[in-house]
């Protein structure tokens, strides 16, 4: 009889705990109801809509708003990925524009900070599906990844686009539902708990690059307070060719390429590119009117460099900071022949003075050649980032360079190189390969979750109060800077790495930006 009791008074806890997870897993939102579910100590809602399918008439559209649904709908599975331009996902949709919550609230009382992470992937590939925010999460803040349009369909620019657009624009449809996506946050994550005047975008390459952007658009004004990019920024000028740190085009520019890529695909009218289904879009070279956002005068109004010149962008603080061998990744070449024709062919009337700043050593290529590559596409825009906003805003800029040892084996290729582009991301997440080469590669995971979710909470990675674990991250100055070397071996300040040889670079982009050169 006592086994009996027993049982039933479990059958009932079971199902009152049931019933309580059900309840607080029942949210309302824009559009309606969502049912998330419990994991452990996190509400997780995944596969909420922020914004109507952008199929049919709606690609190339702006996101439009919601469209409502009936009774509570499932948040238990992630949304479609985003179709790409680098070979298709087993679950890529059109119909991809969703996003994820975690969060440790007890209530919507609790106001938590909120993080909302981009994707990288060159703009042509990527989805939130990818990455788990538990780990993030149960430091205290509410997790939100995003999905964004990728390749063809997120970024493509066309003269018949830009005339059917209200605002005479085409081509960043991938930035607007960034921005689409940080309005729902504004409109709804005090529903999870979360803080909406206490949100803090990140993302890294072009999740790095898209919260540059985003920092600078008028359009994002007050939808966050704080920004970290990693591996991302976009300050390079206005150019015809593109190179990794100079791929912003003009909206003139991109409607022609456009136009050459409706003629090679053998479509006489925007009519016959949305009647192309969305895979055959997606197998289509990104070369011709590649995926990549553009300088329409009205997502993005300008040059990014003259926007923060003239203080024209939205003040937050800042986190930012590269890797210390992304030159390892981009176009690098073991040739030195192949290595200074490259230089010259880019550089021109600036190559000698680069490569004697830049040098090779014993005539082959090494990592002071690579890091040429590593400042053109990251080192020099995230370090003039920090430089305008310290000299015509008001926030505080923190800076990082992250230098852990890969320690790849002997016989590879990059055997004693350092961080590549991307490394940083799974120290972020938490989400390390269990037999990692690097036995202090747990340690550094765990500083930088403390510094990153750190700044989400108060603004400066340190925190409000000194940690005696936590070593001290110093402000970024114009003089005398200082960056945070992450590294296994313990955090700790130092000087910009190659900052003189970057002042050549500084020389350069400031040329080309200038009339006398093309």
């Amino acid at each position: 009889m006592k086994r009996i009791l027993l049982c039933c008074m479990v059958a009932l806890a079971t199902m009152s705990c049931n019933a309580q997870l059900k309840i607080s897993g029942i949210v309302k939102v824009t559009g309606g109801q969502i049912q998330g579910v419990a994991e452990q100590d996190l509400m997780v809602f995944k596969g909420i809509p922020f914004a109507a399918p952008p199929v049919g008439e709606l690609r190339w559209k702006a996101p439009q708003p919601v469209i409502p649904w009936e009774g509570v709908r499932s948040a238990e599975k992630f949304g479609s990925s985003p179709m790409t331009s680098m070979g298709m996902q087993r679950d890529a949709s059109e119909d991809c524009l969703y996003l994820n919550v975690w969060t440790p609230a007890k209530s919507a009382k609790d106001k938590l900070p909120v993080m909302v992470w981009i994707y990288g992937g060159g703009f042509s590939m990527g989805t939130s599906s990818t990455y788990n925010g538990a780990p993030i999460a149960r430091e205290g803040v509410v997790l939100v990844t995003i999905n964004y349009r990728v390749g063809k369909l997120g970024f493509f620019a066309h003269p018949e686009l830009s005339a059917e657009n209200p605002e005479h624009v085409s081509g960043n449809y991938g930035i607007l539902d960034q921005i689409a996506a940080l309005r729902w946050v504004k409109d709804n994550i005090a529903t999870f708990g979360g803080d909406p005047s206490k949100v803090t975008i990140f993302g890294e390459s072009a999740g790095g690059i898209s919260v540059s952007m985003l920092c600078a658009s008028p359009l994002a004004k007050g939808l966050f307070s704080g920004a970290i990019s990693q591996s991302g920024s976009s300050f390079g000028p206005i150019r015809p060719k593109s190179y990794p740190g100079e791929n912003m085009k003009s909206l003139a520019q991109s409607e022609k390429e456009g136009v050459s890529y409706a003629e090679s695909v053998g479509a006489k009218s925007i009519k016959d590119l949305r009647a192309m289904s969305p895979a055959e879009l997606s197998r289509q070279t990104v070369v011709t009117g590649g995926a990549w956002p553009i300088v329409d005068g009205y997502v993005i109004p300008d040059d990014q460099y003259k926007l923060y010149e003239a203080g024209r962008y939205n003040d937050v603080a800042l986190l930012i900071g590269y890797n210390s061998d992304e030159g390892d990744s981009f176009g690098f070449t073991e040739d030195p022949t192949q290595h200074i024709a490259s230089v010259r062919e880019r550089y021109e009337d600036y190559a000698d003075q680069l490569l004697a700043v830049y040098p090779l050593v014993d005539g082959k290529v090494v990592k002071a050649t690579r890091d040429l590559g590593r400042d053109s596409a990251f080192g020099w825009g995230t370090w003039v980032w920090g430089r305008l906003q310290n000299k015509t805003g008001k926030k505080p800029v923190y800076m990082y360079y992250f230098d852990q040892d890969p320690m790849y084996r002997q016989g590879d290729r990059r055997y004693g190189h350092r961080s590549p582009h991307g490394q940083d991301v799974d120290f972020v997440f938490q989400s390390l390969r269990p037999n990692t080469n690097n036995p202090t590669d747990k340690a550094l995971a765990k500083y930088m979750l403390k510094y990153w979710t750190n700044f989400a909470k108060y603004g400066n990675p340190n925190g409000t109060k000194k940690d005696p674990e936590l070593p001290t991250w110093p402000l970024f100055k114009n003089e005398q800077s200082q960056v945070m070397v992450l590294t296994g071996e313990g955090p700790h300040p130092a000087p910009v790495a190659s900052e003189d040889a970057m002042k050549v670079l500084d020389k350069y982009f400031a040329w080309r930006r200038s009339q006398e050169s093309k």
